[in-house]
């Protein structure tokens, strides 16, 4: 028969000391070393684990955090999710993650079952304008959810006129800016307004086309650029794509229509997406600084004192070569 699992009071029997003492060393109060060594000791024998649940509910935290996600096949939420949960572990929390499939109802599934969970807060990447419970601490990613939810994106405007300095500098003369995304607002449509914002100061042709979801986007994007083309050759030389994806995206299609990347096209995307295994990116492209963003969302959820968080908060990025420019 199985026998049951060791109590705190059977480790207090092995090693010799009051309960008490064993209740000081797990909750990390300070003890004397050579009860400490004790108490380690005799729970090691006994196999005794501390329940950290029961243990965070008695002390009104769990020590996790819930991490909601539209998927984590896109790499650049599979590598966000991947430092949050780091960032967290170096602060002593667990992540929960929940993976929506960008669904409104399944974002606010999420919620409640962050509630029932018990979490200490919720950091959340949303595709919809979710509604942000107030008792429950929360961190938005790249979408402005209310004035109490702090908001961490990199600084999407200035990339977008860093795709488009860049560019110009590789000789580029006749540009235009990609998009798909949700139709809600969001920090990520700064990009093309960055890059047009940069176009017109330069007095360079510039043209734009975004397109929300489910729009039936690779018609509408091979009927654009065969309207742009003339003779074999594109009136286009230079393209900034809104995502690092749409960027592979765009140069099959313009692989289709026999056109050249980087020799007749050159494309800059956006994320910072690193091929497999290799520190090389699929395109060029704005690096956004992924550790740093979860890092941050750390930092603004766990926050002692919230009342002087900022609604917003944006993070540099840079350009990086990727073999889609003349470099």
């Amino acid at each position: 028969m199985k026998k049951n699992a060791p109590t705190m009071k059977d480790v207090a029997q092995e090693a010799g000391v009051a309960l008490g003492t064993v209740s000081k060393v797990f909750n990390g109060i300070a003890v004397g070393d050579s009860y400490r060594l004790r108490v380690e000791t005799a729970a090691k024998k006994l196999g005794y684990e501390v329940n950290q649940y029961a243990r965070g509910l008695r002390a009104g935290t769990t020590y996790t955090v819930a991490l909601i996600l539209p998927n984590v096949d896109h790499p650049f939420f599979a590598l966000l999710a991947q430092h949050v949960c780091t960032a967290l572990m170096q602060r002593g929390y667990r992540m929960l993650l929940y993976v929506t499939a960008a669904s409104p109802e399944a974002e606010r599934e999420c919620v409640g079952m962050v509630r029932q969970n018990k979490a200490d807060g919720v950091i959340a990447l949303t595709y919809n304008q979710l509604e942000a419970p107030a008792d429950v601490p929360f961190v938005s990613i790249d979408r402005c959810l209310g004035p109490n939810i702090p908001c961490v994106a990199s600084d999407n405007y200035a990339g977008g006129r860093l795709a488009a300095e860049r560019l110009l500098a590789l000789g580029c003369t006749r540009l235009a800016f990609l998009r798909i995304g949700s139709s809600h607002l969001s920090e990520t449509d700064k990009r093309g307004d960055g890059f047009e914002s940069l176009c017109r100061a330069r007095q360079v042709p510039c043209c734009t086309m975004r397109l929300n979801d489910d729009a039936g986007e690779e018609a509408q994007f091979r009927r654009f650029f065969q309207d742009h083309l003339q003779d074999g050759r594109l009136d286009i030389d230079g393209i900034f794509c809104a995502t690092d994806l749409l960027a592979l995206w765009i140069r099959r299609i313009l692989a289709d229509l026999g056109l050249r990347v980087p020799e007749d096209v050159q494309i800059v995307g956006f994320d910072g997406i690193q091929q497999l295994g290799s520190s090389a990116y699929y395109c060029s492209t704005i690096v956004q600084p992924a550790q740093k963003i979860a890092e941050t969302c750390v930092d603004l959820l766990l926050a002692k004192d919230r009342s002087n968080i900022p609604a917003l908060v944006c993070l540099p990025v840079r350009y990086a070569p990727g073999g889609t420019t003349r470099e």
